[in-house]
């Protein structure tokens, strides 16, 4: 009767752990902690956090095109060739400006936009008004006024008329400060009239802070220019084809026999030289722009404020066209190319001779 009681207990027992054994594995299942096997890959810690990953990953791998990287070189090399520190002490003028002529690129800047008086420099405005508006040989009358200006001249006489063709190259060649407002008067009817022209045609052709205010360059009150707007200006004006032709002559006879000669000494003093013109006033200093071509490259340099111009120049030409030599270097570097010099490097301030300006033309107000 005991063992009876023995076995059936022992199967009571049995049954009731077999009911009870789900609910007990179920909440087993409940508190064990579920690992997925994203969370186990490479060890990551929480799936919330596996969603910023694909952004992170996004932003790091990034292509930037070889022509941005190309641009991104060019840029730093401008950078640094605009850097005045460059030529530290070796400078005499207040503000210069190299320019590639024919990308426009800036290869070489100091205080380029610091505006300043543009003495005859400006004249360079008024002979291209005068070549693009007057025939050669049409007719133009001296005024008093016109007669009056002070040297640098050609002492026309009031009243008497000459040709329209002479007086403009009395103005780029010789800077003639009477020539200059006789032509003005003849296309504007008064200097003053020309001189708001003259500002308009020097915005038109990409100057930005240049103010005329006469014809000649003699010293105004808000009057100005710059040496990056002189630059600008000349390069464009040198693609008429007549104007250019009258920048690179050195000297010319007038219908009356009279000899001008230009007052650019770069042109058979310096390498290169194809045009340019000088400027000086007291208040301006000495002024100068130009264009100088080598083995097919081409810069325009231009200066204001400068205590020995034609040294100045001299440095700035060198070093317009080394730049330019660096820049082809680089980039034929950059192309696996091979590199051809483009510029002696001799120092060419050393190998040209300088000219100092006499003392009867330093007390003319303009050259």
């Amino acid at each position: 009767m005991g063992s009876f009681s023995y076995r059936q207990f022992l199967s009571i027992a049995l049954l009731v752990f077999l009911f009870a054994s789900p609910a007990v594995a179920q909440k087993h299942v409940k508190n064990t902690k579920v690992v997925s096997l994203r969370s186990m890959h490479k060890f990551a810690p929480e799936q919330g956090n596996a969603k910023e990953k694909p952004e992170r990953r996004a932003e790091v791998v990034k292509l930037i095109p070889v022509e941005d990287l190309k641009r991104k070189v060019e840029e730093q090399h401008s950078a640094a060739a605009e850097a005045p520190s460059e030529l530290q002490g070796k400078l005499t003028c207040r503000s210069a400006y190299i320019m590639d002529a024919k990308t426009g690129k800036v290869l070489y800047d100091r205080s380029a936009d610091l505006p300043g008086q543009p003495a005859s420099t400006i004249k360079v405005i008024t002979g291209l008004i005068a070549v693009e508006s007057l025939n050669g040989s049409e007719m133009v009358r001296a005024s008093a006024y016109a007669a009056n200006m002070p040297a640098s001249k050609i002492y026309l006489k009031k009243g008497e008329s000459y040709q329209a063709n002479d007086l403009i190259n009395a103005v780029l060649l010789a800077s003639a400060n009477d020539a200059s407002v006789a032509l003005a008067e003849k296309v504007a009817g008064s200097e003053d009239a020309f001189a708001r022209l003259m500002t308009k045609k020097a915005e038109s052709l990409g100057a930005q802070n240049t103010i005329c205010k006469s014809a000649n360059g003699l010293t105004r009150p808000g009057q100005q220019t710059t040496a990056r707007d002189l630059a600008t200006v000349f390069n464009r004006a040198m693609r008429n084809p007549e104007f250019a032709e009258r920048m690179s002559t050195t000297q010319v006879r007038t219908s009356d026999g009279k000899v001008l000669r230009s007052h650019n000494k770069a042109l058979w003093t310096l390498d290169g030289a194809v045009g340019g013109k000088t400027g000086y006033t007291v208040a301006a200093g000495k002024t100068y722009v130009g264009k100088f071509q080598r083995d097919g490259q081409a810069i325009i340099v231009a200066l204001l404020g400068s205590a020995s111009m034609w040294n100045d120049i001299a440095t700035l030409v060198e070093h317009g066209f080394a730049k330019q030599e660096m820049a082809s270097r680089q980039h034929e570097d950059s192309a696996g190319g091979v590199r051809v010099s483009l510029v002696n490097g001799k120092d060419m301030a050393q190998r040209h001779a300088h000219y100092v300006m006499p003392a009867e033309q330093k007390k003319k107000d303009a050259l």
